[in-house]
């Protein structure tokens, strides 16, 4: 009988491949022999999923975006601001696993200045990532936990600026991890509701 081959999964274990390479030894180390030796597979078997290497670049960003979107996904238990601290703690470099990412999301980002594909992939996601934290702003207001007359779109804007500018001085080891964290705490807490002003005696 067969065997029967789970398509995405090989995908996916190239695309894990991909990733490893990059970080070891930088973007322009990914070719197809490469990545077949890496993810322990014969160079037909990595050319079946993929022809080029553009092609196995688009998937390993679409993956490593994937990964942070799950682990957002599965933390998302308490209140609408808990949800938002998640959204930016998870893509800041905070542990091993996240500078692994983050190593890997800026090779990327800097490739995107000469590929076209790549720049249209995170020209998508930024509506996304904006989209989301913008939503969790406006879940914050009718709860009540942040400010109502603060403009959700705004705000979504700044905290992706906001995570952004934490996550490469982070990562270089300007700002510590607990340095990073408060920084956002404190811009959170800055959101929310203010107490009326009391008029004097």
């Amino acid at each position: 009988m067969p065997r029967t081959v789970d398509h995405q999964a090989r995908r996916l274990q190239i695309a894990d491949a991909v990733h490893r390479i990059i970080d070891a030894k930088g973007m322009d180390s990914v070719s197809l022999r490469e990545v077949a030796a890496e993810a322990g597979m014969s160079m037909g078997a990595v050319q079946y999923y993929f022809a080029t290497k553009d092609e196995m670049l688009l998937v390993a960003l679409e993956h490593l975006n994937a990964r942070i979107r799950l682990r957002v996904a599965a933390a998302g238990q308490g209140s609408p601001l808990d949800l938002l601290r998640v959204g930016l703690l998870e893509v800041l470099p905070l542990d091993e696993t996240r500078r692994f990412e983050a190593r890997i999301g800026l090779a990327f980002l800097a490739r995107s200045v000469v590929s076209e594909e790549l720049a249209r992939l995170f020209q998508a996601g930024l509506p996304y990532v904006v989209g989301f934290y913008a939503d969790q702003i406006r879940a914050a207001q009718a709860a009540g936990e942040v400010a109502a007359e603060l403009d959700a779109d705004q705000e979504g804007r700044v905290l992706f600026a906001l995570a952004q500018g934490l996550g490469q001085p982070t990562l270089i080891g300007h700002y510590t991890p607990e340095a990073a964290v408060a920084a956002v705490d404190y811009h959170l807490a800055r959101l929310a509701p203010r107490p009326p002003l009391t008029a004097r005696p």
